[in-house]
């Protein structure tokens, strides 16, 4: 039996993986490289891809938030 997705969560995800296109573009400014940082960021959101438990998405959406904070701040 599958669950349906919380809609809240679901627009939050779509709304991080949009901005995957904002992230890689200030990727470009990366101190190892656009080499070096595309296929991470790509792995990254990869290995979140699976998650079904609420909370662990909750704590993914959390953790690419600071990520791209932390980006622009470089």
């Amino acid at each position: 039996m599958t669950t349906v997705p919380n809609p809240e969560l679901r627009r939050q995800v779509i709304a991080i993986y949009k901005r995957k296109l904002e992230l890689l573009y200030l990727g470009r400014d990366y101190p190892q490289g656009y080499d070096f940082f595309r296929p991470r960021l790509h792995r990254a959101f990869m290995a979140k891809a699976h998650l079904t438990d609420e909370k662990e998405i909750r704590e993914g959406i959390a953790r690419a938030e600071f990520v791209r904070k932390e980006i622009e701040a470089l």
